[in-house]
């Protein structure tokens, strides 16, 4: 681990940055990163919900460092609050180097996402 801190919350998402995800550099694209905090938040708050979900919202993000093609990007989640019909979650991206055990953190963010019944609209979350 860099920097002797480790992930907070629940292993969600793992996935390998290729090189299609990078610009010309080898750094992968934020948005690529963002995409993949995005549905290991709509996984969690899923499970949580016991049905569909959407993102309602992504609070500020900052990249500390980048992403490299090869590295294994790993996501973490934690269900920090839940309301009526939303939910927010503490998401934390990690990159485990290619071919190395070091892992870093690379940003975090705060998503809420809201529970919707069949039609689409904003439903209860069921209690735990």
């Amino acid at each position: 681990m860099s920097g002797g801190t480790k992930p907070t919350g629940e292993l969600t998402l793992r996935t390998l940055a290729m090189p299609a995800d990078a610009n010309a550099a080898g750094d992968i694209f934020g948005g690529w990163v963002m995409a993949q905090m995005d549905l290991a938040s709509g996984i969690r708050a899923a499970e949580r919900a016991h049905g569909r979900v959407v993102t309602a919202a992504v609070k500020e993000m900052a990249f500390a460092l980048p992403v490299k093609i090869g590295d294994t990007l790993c996501i973490y989640t934690d269900v920090t609050k839940v309301g009526r019909t939303s939910m927010t979650l503490s998401v934390e991206a990690w990159a485990q180097r290619y071919l190395t055990h070091t892992l870093e953190k690379v940003t975090e963010a705060t998503f809420v996402m809201v529970a919707l019944d069949g039609e689409g609209n904003p439903t209860p979350v069921p209690p735990v």
